[in-house]
């Protein structure tokens, strides 16, 4: 059935349903009121069945009309996206997502510079904690914070970030020792896979149970730290435009133990890891990071039962 249905008549469908009209499908496609008409009849009669429930002023998508309009507008998105991806004209478009906390602490504040170094290279970044899929063919690669759930992606790590207890001046000047921790407010960022349990640890010390303000992202902790509601345990990577501004400084830098890992990853699908604004970016990031790390072409396993959104 579908080898009957012109291409141009499920365009017309499409805009005819997404405009809620059928004069407002011919404004957006260039075509005349009763074209439009003309070939929602045609696809109707290939079909069998009525697309429109229709009165002397409106046209209304049928029950049929609204499932096939789901499926429809799918495939158009898709259609487009498709020819975003592989189209050679204009600007190349990176579509970025990225954990919210690394997007607003360390990422955005750089952007103006892969620009600047890349014309010619638009970038569009959405943040958010859930990851990826990439079956949508929505992004061509995520920022994740942990080792992404999805098998089969090239997994390129960030490198180390160490996490250290930070405060205002004021505080610190309080702060000598561990130890001295205990009379203090502990911020807790509840998605961080290092919680104070872990930094009182490597201590020689048993944490203290919570006593301070919860907040469920590192870019939420560090603000409020930095606004002297207490001491927040967070990544020097992700605080580092706050600590180098003195708005929050490390009391114990010098007198405790450090705890480091690496927190985030790069990841991306292998058949996208040819296009030139992807590489682009990639090799800025490692740059810009200090990882001395070629992009693999391999496929990288990942363990899919660990997960994290920071």
């Amino acid at each position: 059935m579908t080898q009957d249905v012109p291409l141009s008549f499920l365009r017309i469908f499409e805009a005819a349903g997404r405009t809620g009209s059928f004069r407002g499908a011919a404004a957006a496609l260039n075509l005349t009121p009763s074209a439009v008409s003309h070939a929602i009849r045609k696809l109707e009669q290939v079909l069998g069945l009525p697309l429109f429930e229709r009165d002397t002023r409106h046209s209304h998508l049928s029950y049929e009309g609204e499932v096939l309009m789901r499926h429809v507008s799918r495939a158009f998105d898709d259609l487009r996206r498709g020819m975003e991806v592989v189209s050679t004209r204009g600007p190349k478009l990176l579509r970025l997502h990225c954990a919210p906390s690394f997007a607003t602490q360390w990422l955005t504040p750089r952007l103006a510079a892969f620009l600047k170094q890349n014309p010619g290279i638009e970038v569009r970044l959405a943040a958010g904690t859930d990851y990826t899929r990439f079956n949508s063919d929505e992004f061509d690669a995520d920022i994740v914070y942990g080792p992404p759930r999805a098998e089969g992606l090239v997994v390129v790590p960030l490198g180390e970030e160490t996490i250290a207890p930070m405060c205002t001046p004021d505080l610190a000047a309080t702060i000598t020792s561990p130890a001295d921790l205990f009379s203090h407010v502990l911020i807790q960022s509840d998605s961080k896979q290092i919680q104070w349990s872990d930094w009182f640890a490597a201590n020689g010390l048993v944490a203290p149970p919570p006593n301070g303000s919860r907040f469920d992202r590192s870019f939420l902790a560090i603000a409020v730290a930095a606004q002297g509601l207490g001491v927040a345990l967070e990544s020097t990577r992700l605080a580092e435009r706050e600590l180098a501004s003195g708005r929050l400084v490390m009391p114990l830098e010098q007198t405790s133990t450090p705890v480091r890992y690496v927190g985030h990853n790069l990841v991306f699908p292998r058949h996208v890891r040819q296009r030139h604004p992807l590489r682009a970016f990639a090799e800025w990031l490692l740059a810009e990071l200090g990882v001395d790390a070629q992009i693999p072409i391999a496929r990288t396993e990942v363990d899919p039962s660990r997960a994290a959104g920071d």
